[in-house]
């Protein structure tokens, strides 16, 4: 007696589909222009990278963020690399758009912008700052980045501290200490958004008040 042959798996059925002809469907269902398509895919692939990091985050765990195949995504972008660069810079265009001067300087509205660039994109504010000099292929641009926020830094502290070296020494650690306090207020879960920006101001004054420690400068900044 002849044994049946096996069902065949009805390929037209959601149940029947691979997860990558699920998705390949989806994306011939939801057929976006090229600019909107590729800030999908940087948007996914921001928060792929700053949950996992470089290394342990695939071109298929990102397409699969995304919701397209993974040949819709080399598309756009020839390897990871690329990609994980168009991340940073993507970011870099939100913060420069809040940011109006170097990320070192302390303006109330620098300040502000830094607060502001924090809540519109955690994922990015956390992969530039934190993620970023961890990873060997982009530590060199991550220092750059951190020298050139020192230098902006020192432009503005050095005018208001007669002491170099101590200047120098709250150059370095006023912009480290402003970029951890946002950090903690996104791991705080963002709380009292209204006042961040001047918990932040007054983080970098206590910095500036311990560089002039036994002088008469009066760092703290007024409260708005």
């Amino acid at each position: 007696m002849t044994a049946e042959p096996a069902a065949a798996t009805d390929r037209s059925s959601p149940r029947g589909r691979s997860g990558a002809e699920r998705a390949r469907d989806t994306g011939r269902a939801r057929r976006l222009p090229r600019a909107q398509r590729r800030e999908q895919i940087l948007a996914a692939a921001t928060r792929a990278f700053a949950r996992s990091g470089f290394a342990a985050t695939s071109l298929d765990d990102i397409a699969a963020e995304a919701g397209i195949t993974r040949v819709i995504l080399y598309r756009h972008f020839d390897s990871k690399t690329d990609l994980y660069q168009a991340v940073l810079d993507r970011f870099c265009g939100v913060l420069g758009a809040q940011v109006a001067e170097p990320v070192g300087g302390f303006t109330d509205a620098s300040v502000d912008g830094l607060v502001r660039a924090a809540a519109a994109e955690p994922a990015g504010f956390r992969l530039l700052f934190q993620h970023s000099a961890r990873e060997p292929e982009f530590k060199a641009q991550a220092e750059q980045f951190r020298r050139d926020v020192t230098e902006a830094a020192h432009l503005q502290i050095s005018a208001m501290l007669p002491d170099s070296a101590w200047a120098r020494w709250a150059a370095q650690l006023a912009p480290a200490a402003a970029i951890e306090a946002v950090i903690a207020w996104l791991d705080a879960g963002q709380p009292d958004p209204d006042r961040a920006a001047d918990r932040v101001r007054h983080v970098i004054a206590g910095v500036i008040t311990a560089a002039a420690a036994g002088s008469d400068l009066d760092c703290l900044p007024a409260n708005p």
